[in-house]
């Protein structure tokens, strides 16, 4: 039994390698899973698309790349896009070396005498922006002046990007990014773990061989125990997340040490300007206002936070101990009464960021007084962590995990399911898993296809600026090439994402 669990190891190991060779993880077959359309079938997506600079040019990472080699063609635009890379320099530059950074970067785009002097900048801007930068090299110095580029970029260059090949290269992405995923769409690995509707699987998925960790959940055991919205809303909540159950247990480290928040099964959606009301969350780290029922916002997410500050600091949650039983009435009245103890290992700073996190009333709670994020950013504690830096993934994190090492239990300690009996699937709960087939999350899709290099091999034009075959309106979409007779009897689905390459995996279970 020990050898099945070696080898399910090793295999998973193998694959977050990247499983030798030059392709890192993908397909024999990736160009073929990701082989743009014409663009002649990208025309109901131009058509639905909606024109907005913001989200089309600077929030989706393809966009943004395609926008930025559109501007690459017109040297005044251009020199936008550098003063924008410059700013985002800027912000991320140690305290140290700002003041050095933003007087070159004043010099290069804001000097009439610099090489690269952006368009219609007010020359009083420019001059209260060089003051502020000799008193105090701020973050924010150059928000004003980065509108002022975003607004010139969005009229008339965007206006011609929408008439570019740039653009319709965009499309034939989100044509793919729309595929259906399905179970084809990965390599499946060992299991890692489980929850009350299913197990959790390393994944791999085929076209870019990005690791996942895939939740896979039980028709029958979901219906069974009436857990259908709360399914949904998970996948939902993922698409975006508003709060959160945050608990130790669902705070996971990338490859590089870096935070991941996981198990989003108790988070909710709220409304912009609404509050909603629900008992739901761990017991022990529910705000007061969740314990009595109470309607909130975002007040129960800084709660959480304290809880787990304190815990990292103390070794337990501010409400229940180690190893000692506390039955839920007792745990909710301490919550809802009782201050938090602080021992010595909690510096005076720690101290006060924790209780002031870990107010009873909401509404003086840290993050609650009306600057949310920017309040907790402001704690002295926080002094010297750029947060810029800390969320570009910069700064170098205090661990790293072990990329040997597999840190999860061994797949026979993992308790299987049982069967689920007496439970049939009929015609509207398939009608109700439709609404699951919503393709990939746009930002999250692109974040793979640049990571993963799949953007940068895939993403090439006709030389000296010719319109590539598939990008030619006037030319049709190649027809597909003719499978001889043994082909045609022994071929499997073959979709973009979903194209099997069984014969090249590694094995996935013993």
């Amino acid at each position: 039994m020990e050898l099945e669990n070696i080898v399910a190891n090793t295999v998973l190991l193998k694959a977050r390698e990247g499983g030798g060779g030059n392709r890192k993880g993908k397909s024999k077959k990736w160009r073929q899973m990701l082989q743009f359309p014409h663009i002649s079938q990208c025309e109901e997506l131009r058509l639905s698309l909606e024109r907005d600079y913001h989200s089309l040019c600077e929030r989706q990472p393809i966009g943004r790349l395609l926008f930025r080699e559109f501007c690459a063609t017109r040297p005044e635009l251009s020199r936008c896009v550098a003063f924008l890379d410059g700013v985002a320099e800027y912000e991320v530059t140690p305290d140290d070396k700002r003041k050095a950074c933003g007087r070159q970067l004043t010099q290069n785009f804001l000097s009439h005498t610099g090489p690269d002097l952006i368009p219609e900048v007010p020359r009083q801007l420019v001059t209260n922006c060089t003051q502020r930068l000799e008193q105090g090299p701020c973050k924010d110095l150059f928000q004003e002046l980065t509108r002022l580029t975003h607004e010139y970029l969005s009229v008339a260059p965007f206006a011609d990007y929408l008439d570019s090949i740039y653009f319709n290269r965009f499309l034939q992405w989100k044509w793919l990014e729309r595929q259906p995923v399905t179970k084809n769409t990965f390599r499946q690995y060992r299991v890692l773990g489980k929850g009350g509707f299913g197990e959790v699987c390393a994944c791999q998925v085929r076209a870019t061989g990005k690791m996942y960790a895939c939740k896979k959940l039980e028709k029958k055991r979901i219906k069974k125990r009436k857990g259908e919205a709360m399914a949904l809303n998970e996948k939902q909540i993922l698409e975006k997340v508003n709060s959160r159950d945050l608990k130790p247990e669902n705070i996971l480290l990338d490859d590089h040490g870096h935070i991941r928040i996981s198990d989003l099964g108790l988070a909710v959606h709220v409304p912009e300007g609404q509050t909603i009301k629900g008992r739901v969350g761990t017991v022990g780290y529910m705000a007061p206002e969740v314990v009595k029922n109470e309607r909130y916002t975002f007040s129960p997410d800084w709660w959480a936070l304290g809880c787990l500050l304190y815990e990292m600091i103390a070794g337990q949650s501010p409400f229940q101990q180690r190893k000692k039983k506390i039955k839920r009435e007792e745990v909710e009245r301490l919550v809802k009464e009782v201050p938090e103890e602080y021992s010595e290992r909690f510096s005076p700073q720690a101290r006060s960021l924790c209780s002031q996190l870990l107010c009873k009333d909401p509404a003086e709670r840290l993050g609650c007084r009306g600057g949310s994020a920017r309040e907790v950013k402001e704690h002295p504690l926080f002094k010297k962590l750029n947060f810029k830096r800390l969320g570009a993934g910069m700064l170098e994190p205090p661990f790293k995990p072990d990329p040997q090492a597999i840190y999860c239990k061994d797949v026979l300690d993992i308790e299987q399911f049982s069967t689920v009996k007496g439970v049939e699937l009929e015609p509207t709960d398939q009608d109700f898993y439709q609404k699951f087939a919503t393709g990939s999350v746009p930002i999250p899709w692109q974040n793979e296809m640049v990571e993963t290099e799949c953007f940068q091999e895939l993403n090439v034009f006709g030389l000296d600026g010719s319109v590539p075959p598939d990008l030619d309106w006037k030319g049709q979409p190649p027809a597909p090439p003719k499978k001889g007779l043994l082909q045609r009897l022994f071929s499997r689905q073959d979709c973009c994402g979903n194209c099997s390459d069984s014969e090249e995996e590694l094995p996935t279970r013993l």
